[in-house]
């Protein structure tokens, strides 16, 4: 067995979030780890790693990109920490940066709506092209619909079914449009609610 084998697993999928007091993997990324493959992993607005780390410890190779130094310094002393191996991370402008490459999955959840509209039809035809053959993409971000208006000033949010139309060629697995909340709070110390469009696709043709 290889080092890198040898290392996955070896972590508990709460381990991280007790040690390091960040939050738990996103629920739809557990949710979507069943159909997923180990292999090479990119997480789009990577923070300080929860989901990265998560995605390692189940046998991922994971790159991840951010633009805040500070949540990026934090991952890196966790990587130093632990000594992990087949993760990685770089300071990333999602708003100029294209890139390319061959990735199992390439994941970007409750990052989309920090960015400028223009940037998103660019960023998600750069993750559909850097996804290899039957590999998959997991997007959550936040909406704006009629019922439920998005309350915070976010620079872009998704329309209804306007997430799902991207990716009107692939195999979508699950798509919805779902209340949910942030972990940020209103002035009453409620967590905030509002729509996400959530996407779990497989890049295979439908025809």
């Amino acid at each position: 067995m290889d080092e890198k084998s040898a290392s996955a697993g070896r972590f508990a999928d709460d381990y991280f979030a007790e040690k390091y007091q960040l939050t738990l993997p996103h629920s739809e990324l557990c949710a979507a780890l069943p159909h997923l493959s180990a292999g090479r992993a990119l997480d789009i607005g990577c923070g300080r790693g929860r989901n990265m780390l998560y995605l390692n410890s189940h046998g991922f190779d994971v790159t991840g990109w951010d633009n805040n130094p500070a949540s990026l310094a934090h991952l890196q002393q966790i990587i130093d920490q632990e000594q992990l191996i087949g993760i990685d991370c770089h300071p990333v402008d999602l708003n100029q940066h294209r890139f390319n490459g061959s990735y199992q999955l390439v994941m970007s959840t409750v990052v989309m709506m920090f960015l400028q509209p223009q940037t998103i039809p660019r960023l998600i035809a750069d993750m559909q092209a850097a996804t290899a053959k039957e590999g998959f993409n997991l997007i959550v971000s936040a909406m704006d619909t009629a019922d439920t208006p998005c309350p915070l000033d976010f620079p872009f949010t998704f329309k209804s079914g306007e997430l799902s139309h991207y990716y009107r060629n692939w195999h979508i697995l699950k798509y919805n449009e779902h209340h949910g909340e942030l972990h940020k709070r209103d002035a009453t110390g409620q967590r905030i609610r509002m729509r996400f469009a959530t996407l779990l696709a497989q890049k295979t043709s439908i025809k």
